[in-house]
């Protein structure tokens, strides 16, 4: 083996085990950021790597590349604040889709344009490389219009829309089969490629249409997954060990998060999927609604006098903590309060946001101590002993129906126990009902306070008059 061809295969062993050393730090808050370093360093080795391979003719628009790449990268990292990280990934998957699938276009064209036919594996490969690429831009694009607001978060269904989509993917996974069998020099398979190309980009769409905002985090996991397949398969065709093992990583944990996410709404997978969570209560559904007394509103200072008698304090955030940007305001709050003599915690959800960790990455961004963060079964059972649960934004992740109203389409759905706390203050900008479109019998519970108004200028307010400086707001 020439000294060059060892060194690229050094960097990618290299670059492969410290994925690995990476995955397993992004597992815990507290190695996080240790995990995200080897990671990066893992991915300047394959880099560096594959800029030594021996293919490479000429590095001129590999350079333009490089440059514009890291250009709107660096400008991403610095301008989309941390509120926008789910659109930001959203985005990165489309392009990392749309990267893998030009990538297996070009060779397939390079080859049939030689004359050359492609092995088994590599049309296998090939195949379903631009197939899982193509979808997954399509996929991602319209998951960034349902996060952004461009279309709409409700699920779109339609007549047999579950029934047609299965068609169509099958369709699609055997037109890729018919293509192996056939040969890449068939005329008739290089214009089967370009249509399954093609459908790639339709079943992109259609599949991500009908899944409405409550199972964004699930979406999100799963079109990572796909992402992964596709840069997997994109090693296969190239013979590239380090996108086989950095890609089959990434589809993996991709998955199984995905399935995580999913066992943290009690639902199957299938019904994430074609299930059409997140529509209005349709007629007859009104046995979901709470019945009884209206809320119980009340203003900033009636919850600032709760607050300072609290000793012990459980903050619960949700999307509209992100929506108000309000987590710098939070940590300001909780150290007023920890100053007074009161203990907060932050309970987080695993689908509280619109991604896995959307919380946790926030209250990161806000400097609060990893140690203050606790999952869903870690405490749960503390909200009977608890003074004040301060609701921040989270709508559906504390609604009690899940666990008293079987007419519930969330009933099952594992959700924290913010109505046993001895006192709740909800913050809500407005009794919007939350992702699932249905209402929340908390805020009706006689010992549950509803603030409405801006979470920021809620919290800061709550701020401001624990420290002596007044509330002011109403």
């Amino acid at each position: 083996m020439e000294t060059r061809e060892l060194v690229v295969q050094l960097l990618y062993f290299s670059a492969a085990f410290l994925f690995l050393l990476g995955l397993r730090g992004l597992g815990k808050a507290d190695t996080a950021r240790r995990g995200m370093l080897y990671a990066e360093i893992g991915m300047l080795c394959a880099v560096v790597g594959t800029l030594l391979h021996r293919e490479i003719i000429t590095y001129q628009w590999i350079l333009i590349g490089i440059v514009v790449g890291s250009t709107i990268g660096t400008l991403m990292g610095l301008y989309i604040p941390m509120t926008k990280m789910p659109e930001r990934i959203a985005l990165s998957h489309a392009f990392g889709g749309l990267a893998v699938a030009l990538v297996g276009v070009a060779e397939f064209y390079r080859h049939t344009h030689e004359g050359v036919a492609l092995s088994t594996l590599q049309m296998t490969a090939t195949g379903f490389e631009v197939f899982l690429g193509a979808l997954t831009f399509s996929g991602s694009l319209m998951a960034f219009g349902k996060l952004q607001g461009f279309i709409t978060g409700k699920p779109v269904t339609y007549p047999l829309q579950n029934a047609s989509n299965v068609l169509l993917l099958l369709g699609t996974v055997g037109g890729v089969i018919f293509s192996v069998v056939q040969g890449s020099l068939d005329p008739t398979t290089q214009i089967l490629f370009y249509v399954l190309s093609g459908l790639g980009l339709l079943l992109g769409v259609l599949l991500v249409l009908p899944i409405g905002g409550a199972d964004m985090p699930v979406v999100i996991c799963l079109l990572n997954s796909y992402a992964g397949l596709a840069a997997s398969a994109t090693g296969f065709a190239l013979e590239n060990n380090a996108l086989i093992i950095c890609g089959a990583l990434d589809g993996g944990s991709g998955f199984i998060l995905a399935m995580m996410m999913s066992k943290a709404m009690n639902r199957s997978f299938s019904n994430v999927l074609f299930g059409a969570f997140g529509k209005p209560p349709e007629a007859g559904a009104a046995a979901a609604a709470p019945t009884g007394p209206a809320p119980n509103e009340g203003s900033v200072e009636d919850a600032v006098e709760v607050l300072k008698a609290a000793r012990n304090i459980i903050v619960v955030p949700g999307y509209g903590m992100a929506v108000s940007q309000a987590q710098h305001a939070m940590r300001d709050l909780a150290n007023a309060l920890a100053t007074s003599g009161a203990t907060v915690r932050y309970a987080i959800h695993p689908v509280a946001g619109r991604m896995p960790g959307h919380m946790n990455v926030l209250l990161a961004e806000a400097n609060v101590p990893y140690d203050q963060l606790f999952d869903l079964d870690q405490i749960n059972d503390d909200f009977p002993q608890t003074d004040v649960c301060l609701v921040v934004g989270a709508n559906d992740v504390v609604n009690p129906a899940a666990k008293t109203n079987p007419a519930s389409p969330i009933y099952g759905m594992p959700v924290f126990n913010a109505d046993l706390a001895a006192t709740t203050i909800v913050l809500k900008r407005s009794m919007n009902p939350g992702f699932a479109g249905i209402e929340n019998e908390l805020f009706v519970k006689p010992n549950t306070m509803l603030v409405l108004g801006d979470a920021k200028k809620t919290i800061t307010s709550f701020t401001q008059a624990i420290k002596g400086g007044g509330g002011g707001m109403h």
